[in-house]
């Protein structure tokens, strides 16, 4: 249930088509604003010369991002292309423009001289950026479960020894404890959370049933980086507490979170597993979105892909807490964010999601 992101063969980065033309819009607008500017303050015949050869050149930039105009779907070309004729028309105009000033001839409008700048232009504005792929998909996820009734919570990601590990039911000698696995801040009572399941004890802690809660965060880990690992990631975790809760609610509700968010079309199946704060636990499979069951290298030819754990909650945690667990019952589950975010957007390097490629951030 406490999962790291999941796991990919290739390291090549492909950005999906829609992110690619948000991206090349944003480039196009950023080439706009820097060459009016640049035209705007040149000085001279000969540096606006190069200007012109830098931008509309036939090795010019506009040409070269003309270049990427195939990597886009036959509508998106058609949109993006309307904005690289409307960039390139502007540039143009104020070659033309400056080019008459140069030459002494009034261009219309208020007049500049020298290196003097007018005032009465407008600025140009300021690049606007885009919601990261694992805020877009965690705002889906939170408005699915809360129409379901849960509540968003959140936690410390400087973690004490207690929450994290003791009231989740791993004993002092369990190997998640070792240096290896864990960053220590102070060893061995501070620690950045190794999993967002420490809220859960904190609401196990505080909260009286009934309650449901979710509650997306980072969590860090002391890996190397690759294609599948980096030592911060983001989890997704719920639990919910009351009487009469069994696993027959939590398979509806992980089901209908599934239906919600892949599609009436995604199909899921559950398998047992073994958690330590859940009895029993199960983990959840859900038809590869990439291949549909033919088999691909994200699935490793399997056709599905665990996408979380969960189970139970184990009775020592409500016994921790002071529930009778003949009393009391709940379920909790937890899913890699940036897994189910490369599931969405096809992303197969989780270093992608980190590494300021401005195609995703």
């Amino acid at each position: 249930m406490t999962r790291n992101p999941g796991r990919r063969r290739r390291d090549s980065i492909n950005p999906p088509a829609d992110i690619k033309s948000k991206y090349m819009h944003q480039k196009l607008q950023n080439i706009k604003n820097e060459a009016l500017a640049q035209i705007l303050s040149s000085e001279g015949r000969e540096e606006l010369d190069r200007l012109r050869t830098h931008y509309l050149g036939k090795k010019g930039v506009l040409n070269q991002i003309a270049g990427e105009f195939k990597k886009l779907d036959r509508e998106q070309r058609v949109d993006i292309g309307r904005l690289f004729n409307d960039v390139k028309a502007a540039i143009s105009d104020a070659f033309n423009s400056k080019n008459v000033g140069i030459s002494g001839i009034p261009a219309g409008g208020p007049a500049t001289s020298g290196s003097e700048i007018d005032v009465t232009l407008p600025g140009f504005p300021h690049p606007v950026g885009h919601l990261h792929p694992n805020t877009v998909v965690a705002r889906e996820i939170n408005a699915i479960f809360t129409g379901l009734g849960f509540s968003v919570a959140d936690g410390p990601e400087l973690e004490t020894e207690e929450f994290n590990y003791t009231r989740l039911n791993l004993p002092p000698d369990h190997p998640a404890r070792d240096l290896q696995d864990t960053l220590y801040v102070k060893e061995p009572e501070y620690l950045l959370r190794t999993h967002t399941s420490s809220v859960e004890a904190r609401i196990l802690a505080v909260h009286r049933p009934p309650y449901r809660f979710v509650f997306p965060g980072k969590a860090y880990r002391n890996e190397n980086a690759n294609a599948s690992n980096t030592p911060m990631f983001t989890q997704y975790q719920g639990l919910a507490v009351g009487q009469g809760i069994t696993l027959a609610n939590l398979k509806h509700t992980l089901e209908t979170f599934v239906t919600g968010f892949y599609g009436s079309s995604a199909k899921s199946r559950f398998r047992c597993k073994y958690y330590p704060e859940v009895e029993p636990g199960v983990g959840m499979d859900i038809s590869c979105p990439f291949c549909n069951f033919k088999g691909c290298m994200v699935c490793k030819y399997r056709g599905w892909i665990e996408i979380l754990g969960a189970g139970m909650i184990h009775p020592s945690m409500l016994e921790m807490v002071k529930l009778d667990p003949l009393k009391f019952t709940g379920f909790a589950w937890g899913m890699g964010l940036d897994r189910i975010a490369m599931t969405r957007y096809g992303i197969n390097d989780i270093r992608a999601l980190f590494n300021g490629n401005l195609a995703y951030i």
